[in-house]
């Protein structure tokens, strides 16, 4: 049986990607020569625009982190990036389709693989794009790949999504993975920045992420963030924010399942909501 696609949050328009071609855990083979010439000038000028806004706005973990990524003028080959990524932490790139459900996507993470969806938007999707795409998923997620700590943090994140699984609580689980790895702030030394995926990969929810008056940035606390739901078709409308990765390691090194229970008799956040 063909596996199927998956849409996450709340949306409107309908998945992408070629899922014929996955196999059962959704993952298939990056057709590195189907990549047209227009499809590697999409991706080195996203890589162009977005290196250039990144002081003052991203991470100085990510920032240092970024050169490792390597080819930057045409999109890599993830068997390329492999040789260096396992050397320096033993983890490895997949390609999939576009997005997987939560259990195959934990149980990758848990094997340290990390699932990189392999077509690239197309030319007039150059300022947005609602699903995440190779650029996303290789700019925005594997240079922080090659630092230990986010790696190990990484895999046991996948672990801990498989226990969430057998719980019956892989949204809540999900929600967290969404405030912080995808669109997490974090408070460093110059001010506000950004080290999630989601805005370290977008051109217009870098700045906005940072420095517009208009969204929330609450601190992060497991139990609000777990409850908040979250839009995957605009930008944020709440940011939860850290003081140190080594506050998140901390935050998220317990036993979850006293917390999924309590949260079940709890009522959701909308994404906007105000309230605590």
């Amino acid at each position: 049986m063909a596996v199927q696609p998956v849409v996450y949050g709340e949306g409107t328009r309908p998945p992408r990607g070629d899922y014929a071609r996955a196999n059962d855990d959704y993952t298939c083979a990056q057709d590195w020569s189907a990549y047209t010439g227009q499809d590697h000038d999409t991706y080195r000028r996203l890589y162009e625009r977005q290196t250039a806004q990144l002081p003052g706005l991203a991470s100085q973990a990510f920032i240092d982190a970024l050169p490792r990524l390597g080819a930057k003028d045409r999109i890599p080959r993830f068997d390329d990036i492999n040789e260096q990524l396992h050397k320096a932490t033993r983890w490895e790139l997949v390609a999939v389709p576009g997005l997987i459900p939560e259990e195959p996507f934990f149980s990758l993470l848990a094997n340290r693989k990390f699932p990189v969806t392999d077509w690239i938007r197309k030319p007039e999707e150059f300022d947005y794009i609602v699903e995440p795409d190779v650029f996303h998923d290789l700019y925005g997620h594997v240079p922080m790949l090659f630092n230990p700590h986010i790696a190990d943090y990484m895999q046991n994140y996948g672990e801990g999504g498989l226990k969430a699984a057998r719980l019956g609580s892989c949204e809540m689980l999900s929600r967290l993975y969404w405030y912080t790895i995808e669109f997490g702030l974090i408070r460093e030394a110059g001010g506000l920045r950004a080290y999630g995926a989601g805005i370290l990969s977008s051109a217009g929810e870098l700045p906005y992420s940072v420095q517009s008056p208009e969204p929330q940035r609450r601190p992060l606390d497991l139990l609000r963030t777990m409850r908040t739901r979250y839009k995957i078709d605009s930008y944020q409308q709440t940011y939860f924010v850290i003081d140190s990765f080594e506050q998140l390691f901390e935050m998220t090194a317990g036993d979850f399942t006293p917390l999924y229970e309590q949260m079940r008799g709890m009522p959701e956040f909308a994404a906007d909501a105000c309230a605590s």
